[in-house]
């Protein structure tokens, strides 16, 4: 069940908000624990049991590492959690991969042997990651094992934030699972938020995922070296917009229901550094891998020779997090390289030199690492890469895919506004809002401006709607978590 679907819109969400307000406060985490694992189980049947045992093996080993039995709660999480994630996630591109590297060497393998395909479970990556990150702050002595596996399921499975993150950190929300507020306002606030991530997904999103599948999907013979642009391009606001969207709508849907989850994007696209780049995409990754990883691993601390290797393991696994597949991993050694080159002295002179030109670094560098993001193969990003340099195949007489084919009138302002909303503009707008509000406080245009921001928002909600009623094209990021 995706946020952006009819059936939660219009069914799931007003039901489970009536009910959660209708109980008692200490029946919350019951019901939305209850009502989280049927979100899960709409779209992925029996597998929410998955969620269930790794939700199990992480709570054990979080009493374990409380009751003095540090090591074995501590392997047991990380060799519980971890092998959950490479059966469901890694094991057919580990035969694959292993196959294809014996076959290449002519090596002999037998025909039968053969590993059936795996679902991949959505949000096995996010759950996993919550579980060990309690399990190791436990062992750090940074928080306290929860004696309630009711209140550590409800953690787990909180079906806003489930599918497409962000990772949410158990001491983050620590008190307010045992004890939080709901509040009109704060209701209000969510369902703003929620609106606005909704209009991301729909309306932008979706728009330039129709441009990058179609480019993309097509023979590199059928489009020239302008559409190949404008297909990474479109594909560069569309993972932005999706994947922020969604961030937007969890935040909301936390909100509405009293927890306060962390920010999860800030603005990436006018980094003007790759490092800049990771401080501001997928924050709760990036902190992740930074508290969890980095740091353990030495960090900084230990010499510029391992400070590199350190750097290069964290970008390694960024991109197997991602997907299971060589592109996926290409594109974390590659961010992990520009980051390398920023550390070794090219960082010292991004910050001297004229903002645009830093700026256009970071999008250029940004950009061709999306094409073995979005490519399925390997030899696929390749080619599209050769296409963008108006490298590759002879095109054909009478291309299938010229620019004009796809800049209407309207995709061309939605290119405007995506562009336009990538930046700051926005937020700069809603500061000047609520300091015009604060001016007009006593006074009888504050309703007005508060009536006509709310209709605006009503607007967009149903625009929203409206775009999902009359195009069915409305996919998640196209990679699973």
């Amino acid at each position: 069940m995706l946020f952006s679907s009819a059936i939660f819109l219009f069914l799931f969400l007003p039901a489970f908000l009536i009910v959660y307000y209708l109980l008692p406060r200490r029946w919350h985490n019951a019901f939305l624990f209850g009502a989280s694992l049927v979100f899960y189980a709409k779209g992925e049947g029996l597998v929410v049991l998955v969620l269930l045992v790794s939700a199990l093996i992480n709570y054990i080993a979080g009493q374990l590492i409380e009751r003095g039995k540090r090591k074995a709660g501590l392997w047991l999480s990380l060799v519980g959690s971890l092998s959950l994630l490479f059966y469901y996630k890694y094991a057919n591109f580990l035969f694959d991969s292993v196959r294809g590297f014996a076959e290449a060497f002519m090596l002999p393998v037998s025909e039968n042997l053969t590993l059936a395909q795996i679902a991949l479970p959505i949000g096995i990556s996010f759950y996993t990651f919550q579980g060990i990150s309690y399990t190791l702050d436990i062992y750090w002595g940074r928080i306290r094992a929860n004696k309630s596996f009711l209140d550590y399921g409800t953690y787990v499975a909180m079906f806003p934030h489930q599918i497409a993150g962000p990772i949410v950190r158990y001491a983050d929300i620590a008190p307010e699972l045992s004890e939080r507020t709901t509040t009109l306002e704060k209701f209000g606030v969510g369902a703003e938020r929620f609106i606005i991530g909704l209009a991301k997904k729909v309306l932008i999103a979706n728009t330039f995922a129709n441009i990058a599948d179609t480019i993309f999907n097509a023979r590199p013979d059928s489009y020239g070296t302008a559409t190949a642009w404008i297909g990474i391009v479109a594909y560069t606001l569309q993972i932005y917009f999706d994947f922020s969207g969604y961030s937007d709508m969890a935040i909301g849907l936390g909100k509405m229901v009293g927890f306060d989850f962390k920010e999860n994007f800030n603005y990436p696209y006018i980094a003007k550094s790759i490092q800049d780049f990771w401080r501001r995409w997928h924050i709760s990754l990036s902190s992740w891998f930074r508290d969890y990883v980095y740091i353990p691993l030495g960090g900084n601390r230990v010499g510029n020779v391992r400070t590199y290797v350190n750097l290069m393991i964290v970008f390694l696994v960024t991109g197997l997090w991602h997907g299971a597949s060589w592109n996926f991993i290409i594109w974390g050694v590659y961010h992990g390289a520009f980051l390398l080159l920023e550390r070794a002295g090219l960082g010292k002179w991004l910050a001297k030199v004229w903002p645009p030109i830093a700026h256009l670094y970071t999008l250029l560098a940004v950009l061709i690492g999306w094409v073995f993001f979005r490519a399925l193969t390997l030899t696929e990003a390749v080619a599209y890469l050769n296409k963008m340099v108006g490298a590759g195949p002879e095109l054909a007489e009478r291309l299938a895919y010229p620019p004009s084919f796809f800049l209407s009138g309207e995709v061309i302002v939605t290119f405007i506004i995506g562009i336009i909303l990538a930046t700051p503009v926005y937020h700069v707008f809603q500061q000047f809002w609520l300091r015009l509000q604060n001016s007009l406080m006593r006074t009888n245009a504050h309703y007005l401006f508060d009536s006509a921001y709310v209709l605006g928002l009503v607007c967009l909600f149903i625009m929203s709607v409206m775009y999902l009623a009359a195009d069915t094209y409305n996919p998640f990021i196209y990679f699973r978590f």
